[in-house]
């Protein structure tokens, strides 16, 4: 490809995540690049997308998008169940593959509407989902692309500058404690194991597990050459919202008629050098959306808040009073105080980390947030659904 020619972006998908990836091309600096076609399964949805951000082809049928010549990279905004599919048939068609989170999951065979969640073994979904994963990685280093993997909290400032301050301390990161939580996702494809692969954990904990994940390959690669690796998970999950008072309860603030997947859950990880994290992620907080992370060091302590956090902060005794000004994700209400975001999108790491994969894809290197981060986010996901069934700790590294 000239290098005076723009990156061809073909995106699949024109939902919540294609919107936020849309936005953050436009804002991409120094690297021409351009969305060029967009395909998605209903054709209202995908000409609405494809006029919004003038985008001159669209189509409803994905594999389109990879026979397409002036495509270079194919970016997944699809929901769980298809990603390995097209990411296996992208990298076979020679195109570069940005996968949104989770990378994979087990998403199952068998009867349609079977409740996999409550028939199909942890152990048997840990073994499918993996293989899964390393098949698409492995796709990907056969065909000589990049596999890069939306986990856009890496690219967070505040986690971006928790990494500065890491390197800097030069201290052993002890424990890291990381959460995910809100009121629940109204996405139908959420609510059973068969679209969306698993419950909290999967859709909302892959988030803080790739940041704790990452923070720890990154420690061990400063001080000693080489990762610091997940080897055991324990792990409990729950469905608070059949508790039956709650049941009985009139008004429900809380996303309900979750199917086969949690509502809420926690896990433990322990690393190779010992170290430990805590990851939380819930369908049952209000409030807004909680993203935290912190790490604790032997000589430092670091607190990250992507969302909420106070650079802005607003009052009002009604919900009306702000009209339709968008105040934070996942907000039940504008009334009472609340901590409007100034630029979510950046806060979260959205345009940092699409200017980071086309930068990879124009120059065929590694991404910050790569395939293999993705592989080892399945891993620890499923090991802890496997611990929450079993009732035990369940060891990730040659002891299966």
């Amino acid at each position: 490809m000239s290098t005076v020619e723009p990156l061809g972006v073909g995106l699949i998908g024109a939902g919540f995540a294609a919107n936020i990836h849309a936005q953050a091309y436009q804002r991409v600096q120094g690297v021409p690049v351009r969305v060029v076609a967009v395909a998605a399964r209903r054709e209202e949805s995908v000409r609405r997308f494809a006029e919004k951000y003038d985008i001159p082809y669209a189509t409803t049928d994905w594999q389109e998008i990879l026979a397409r010549e002036d495509v270079q990279l194919v970016d997944l905004c699809v929901p769980v169940y298809l990603h390995a599919e097209m990411a296996i048939a992208a990298a076979q068609a020679g195109k570069h593959v940005a996968c949104e989170k989770p990378l994979t999951g087990y998403c199952g065979e068998g009867q349609e509407g079977e409740l996999l969640g409550q028939t199909v073994p942890k152990r048997k979904m840990y073994q499918q989902a993996v293989a899964q994963a390393e098949a698409m990685v492995q796709a990907a280093q056969e065909h000589g692309v990049q596999l890069m993997y939306a986990e856009n909290w890496i690219y967070a400032p505040a986690i971006a500058k928790a990494r500065r301050l890491i390197k800097a301390a030069g201290g052993t990161i002890l424990d890291l404690r990381a959460e995910e939580s809100h009121s629940g996702s109204h996405s139908p494809y959420s609510l059973q194991w068969r679209t969306s692969g698993g419950g909290s954990l999967m859709r909302l904990g892959s988030h803080p597990l790739g940041a704790v994940l990452h923070l720890k390959r990154y420690e061990g690669q400063l001080r000693d050459g080489h990762p610091i690796v997940p080897v055991a998970v324990t792990a409990e999950v729950a469905h608070l919202t059949r508790i039956e008072s709650f049941q009985r309860e009139a008004k429900k603030w809380l996303v309900t008629g979750w199917q086969d997947v949690e509502d809420w859950a926690s896990c433990i990880v322990t690393f190779s050098d010992g170290s430990r994290a805590l990851i939380t992620a819930a369908d049952t907080v209000l409030g807004g959306i909680q993203n935290r992370l912190e790490v604790y060091l032997s000589n430092a302590r670091i607190n990250c808040h992507l969302n909420p956090n106070n650079a802005c902060e607003a009052y009002a005794p009604e919900g009306e009073v702000f009209g339709e000004e968008y105040l934070a994700e996942k907000l039940e209400t504008k009334a009472g105080r609340s901590y409007p975001s100034i630029d979510e999108d950046f806060l979260s790491g959205y345009p940092q980390e699409i200017q980071d994969f086309v930068e990879a894809a124009v120059g065929n290197r590694p991404a910050l947030s790569d395939g293999e981060l993705g592989r080892e986010v399945v891993q620890v996901i499923y090991a802890a659904y496997r611990s929450a069934e079993e009732g035990q700790r369940v060891y990730l590294r040659g002891q299966e």
